[in-house]
């Protein structure tokens, strides 16, 4: 018992000369959804291609595919050519996360992947094919997992 009691002291000692507060331990909270993108920012941004990934998933997945034990990837890429032609590739990825830390597995469930171009394509028109192809990618993937 003494030791503990010294023990506590040293503690507390050392916690006030560095200036750091001693509290219990509280756990972190995780988010539970976690969609993952890698696309080209020419042609969409991170924001707007997870919020058509959270727009696209119907509740009926996430019934059978839990958000804290899955996950969805979405990858745009291309971009204009120097001939002016639009070449976009989409795809959406549905991965598993791991049951201690959720870290994201390279295990794909389910795939597409969806690919277009456009001759004599403006920017603003690549970047509405590029939209227009995750659109599909998200649609393949979900058509696949569950019927709507």
């Amino acid at each position: 018992m003494k030791h503990l009691r010294a023990a506590a002291a040293i503690a507390a000692t050392l916690a006030a000369l560095s200036g750091v507060a001693v509290t219990s331990a509280q756990p972190v909270r995780e988010p539970k959804s976690l969609l993952l993108d890698l696309s080209a920012d020419a042609l969409i941004d991170g924001d707007t291609a997870r919020a058509m990934l959270k727009e696209g998933i119907p509740a009926k997945v996430w019934a059978v595919y839990p958000e804290g034990k899955w996950t969805f990837l979405s990858q745009v890429e291309g971009g204009l050519t120097r001939e002016g032609i639009c070449v976009v590739t989409a795809r959406v990825v549905l991965l598993p996360r791991t049951g201690t830390v959720r870290a994201v597995l390279w295990r794909p469930e389910k795939a597409a992947t969806t690919f277009d171009a456009r001759p004599s394509a403006t920017a603003e028109q690549c970047k509405e094919l590029a939209r227009d192809k995750l659109r599909q990618a998200i649609g393949a993937v979900v058509s696949s997992l569950v019927k709507t």
